[in-house]
């Protein structure tokens, strides 16, 4: 049984993987990073968003569920990039709304999300990073994934906003939400001892 599970949650590009390499390194957490580069669907689903949007959801959903009972399990404090809630609550709700999930697509997803997100043991923390699109969309460009050069400003956007409305209604967990575009726990000390302060709340 994990002794503590913290989620990081945010949009495409906010600095998740960073946050958690940092944690890990600083705190010594587990870290568990997102497997988007396994998903076999991810490219064509970039390329062409209204054919693939179920299959590589479903992908996601899957091995999101498999990950996550599996960090149930695992001792120590673990520290996860990205959860299955986002996966469900914004980007397959965000395909549906945008037309590009069919309606009959999407009930079958949320039935199935609905059985495994009741299942499953929240995070005792979930960390929300939030920044601009516009600073998304720079990072985007230097981190130079090939999968994610052709994604549509409008795109982000939209997932920002439900992004925001999904964080303020998270109850099922203490929230410590870290402005990622202008706090850099990096390499600013300042920023890195407010880091370091809102995070001992929750680690006592």
């Amino acid at each position: 049984m994990a002794d503590r599970f913290i989620a990081v949650a945010g949009n495409i590009g906010v600095g998740k993987t960073s946050l958690v390499s940092y944690m890990s390194s600083e705190y010594g957490f587990q870290p568990v990073f997102e497997p988007y580069l396994a998903n076999p669907y991810l490219d064509d689903f970039y390329a062409e968003m209204e054919r693939w949007s179920f299959h590589s959801q479903m992908w996601f959903l899957a091995h999101k569920y498999r990950l996550h009972r599996e960090l149930e399990h695992t001792p120590g404090t673990l520290i996860q990039d990205r959860t299955i809630y986002e996966d469900a609550e914004i980007f397959a709700t965000h395909l549906h709304r945008s037309g590009r999930m069919s309606d009959r697509d999407f009930a079958t997803y949320k039935e199935l999300y609905e059985a495994m997100r009741r299942s499953l043991r929240p995070p005792d923390l979930m960390i929300y990073l939030r920044c601009s699109v516009r600073s998304i969309r720079g990072r985007i460009k230097r981190r130079g994934r090939p999968s994610e050069q052709a994604i549509p400003l409008e795109y982000l956007r939209s997932l920002n906003g439900l992004y925001e409305g999904w964080i303020g209604g998270w109850n099922a967990s203490p929230v410590l939400i870290w402005d990622s575009e202008n706090a850099d726990y990096l390499e600013d000390l300042v920023d890195q001892l407010a880091f370091r302060r809102a995070m001992e709340r929750f680690l006592r």
